[in-house]
């Protein structure tokens, strides 16, 4: 068993920060934006509802992605919530390799529903935003959509994210 870490005292670390965070557990999901060429896309762990009435998520963005420009410009986001069976595109949208852009959709089947958002035809959930507003702290703006429109596909499954990699979950 590992020794307890503490930063008691001192200010924390971006390094121990992270390393903390790893070791809670996220949900896979991939957030898209834009249309034809210019879209884009990225992982995140930080998806939350904020309302059920009206319907409205959260996701957390780095603001030096290349999608956080996308979503500002078109205004909209797909959100997609993975399977075990999707962790190739998690590792795309993570930029594994180099992958960019448009090219990251590549190896899997899209579709749209009524914003214009790319979303995974099999996502375990996906949800088609309009962008409310992002509100910019430290690194990361909180983006902020109304639900225009939900696909479901649940066979049992997630894709989660815990102690730095992606991990298959069960319901079983």
């Amino acid at each position: 068993m590992n020794e307890p870490k503490t930063s008691e005292g001192t200010a924390v670390g971006v390094a121990d920060f992270r390393a903390a965070m790893r070791l809670i557990v996220g949900n896979v999901s991939v957030i898209t934006a834009g249309t034809g060429e210019d879209r884009s896309g990225l992982v995140v762990i930080s998806v939350v509802s904020l309302s059920a009435e009206p319907p409205k998520v959260i996701a957390c963005v780095n603001r030096s992605s290349s999608t956080w420009p996308v979503i500002e410009r078109y205004r909209h986001f797909g959100v997609n919530s993975l399977g075990p069976q999707h962790q190739r595109v998690a590792e795309r949208f993570s930029g594994f390799g180099g992958i960019k852009g448009k090219d990251r959709y590549e190896g899997a089947e899209w579709m749209t529903l009524k914003t214009g958002a790319s979303l995974l035809s099999d996502a375990v959930a996906a949800f088609d935003c309009s962008l409310d507003e992002m509100i910019d702290r430290g690194t990361h703006s909180i983006v902020i959509g109304s639900v225009e429109a939900v696909r479901t596909s649940d066979a049992g499954q997630a894709l989660i994210y815990w102690r730095g990699g992606y991990r298959p979950l069960n319901s079983e």
